[in-house]
């Protein structure tokens, strides 16, 4: 895999977001692969497409590409409308997203990761102000992904640090995901919540009781539910025998690394 973008791609264009597209796309074309079945080469969509820039043809899945320059990913990726991107999480058709942070000076890719689709959830989706009276688009109203909302199993990288992932660990860490795609969406967010709450707790081993101290978050998530720690053990059931985390005694757990 080669991290270099080809400056070539991007001869005779002068708009600074455009040779961006341009050199994170021919990217992505000519040096990716189909997170999902390993199929290498990913096709592109015809330009302007709202839902999609590639798809796979080996297995259909299809991947929307954002690109984000400098040395740091960051939390929040810009995105289109926000009602549009509502609706595709909604939607039993919503893409994958790769997302590609790339250093602006030598023009190389920093980070590149895949986020399965049945990771998003509203929650993730933030609105951002309606444009001023005076813009072009007045009234129209965008979005940002907050990838910190993501938990870890959810966060698929493919480069990391300017270094390669093998494929065959980018393909297991998926495959073990793919438990989420049966969940209807509700079902979903109470499972990435406590995939969430999980992560902030420090090393690998915790306790049931570390989970319960985030009780009045979750309470505050889900104010209709009034039986909390009941959902917390049984979400770290369901993650314990989804491979997820391991149950190593009472009341004591581990998180899985894969």
């Amino acid at each position: 895999m080669n991290l270099n973008f080809d400056l070539r791609k991007a001869a005779g264009y002068s708009s600074n977001s455009q040779i961006a597209r341009v050199l994170t796309e021919s990217w992505v074309k000519e040096n990716s692969f189909c997170p999902n079945c390993g199929n290498f080469q990913l096709t592109e969509f015809e330009n302007n497409r709202p839902a999609a820039d590639f798809y796979c043809k080996n297995c259909s899945e299809e991947y929307e590409l954002k690109g984000k320059a400098g040395n740091k990913l960051g939390n929040k990726i810009a995105d289109g409308a926000y009602n549009t991107m509502i609706e595709r999480i909604n939607s039993i058709n919503n893409p994958n997203f790769f997302f590609l942070n790339y250093h602006k000076i030598n023009l190389s890719v920093n980070n590149f990761l895949m986020i399965p689709k049945h990771y998003f959830v509203p929650e993730i989706i933030i609105e951002r102000k309606p444009l001023p009276v005076t813009a072009k688009r007045a009234g129209w109203i965008g979005c940002n992904i907050d990838i910190s909302k993501i938990p870890e199993s959810g966060r698929i990288f493919i480069v990391k640090d300017s270094i390669e992932i093998p494929q065959n660990k980018v393909e297991i860490k998926l495959k073990s995901t793919s438990f989420l795609k049966s969940q209807k969406l509700d079902s979903r967010g109470w499972i990435i919540d406590i995939m969430n709450c999980v992560d902030k707790i420090q090393g690998n081993n915790f306790t049931l009781e570390q989970v319960y101290a985030f009780e009045n978050y979750l309470k505050m998530k889900h104010p209709d539910n009034n039986h909390i720690k009941d959902k917390i053990r049984q979400q770290l059931q369901y993650l314990r025998d989804k491979g997820i985390v391991e149950f190593t005694s009472r009341g004591n757990y581990k998180k899985v690394t894969l």
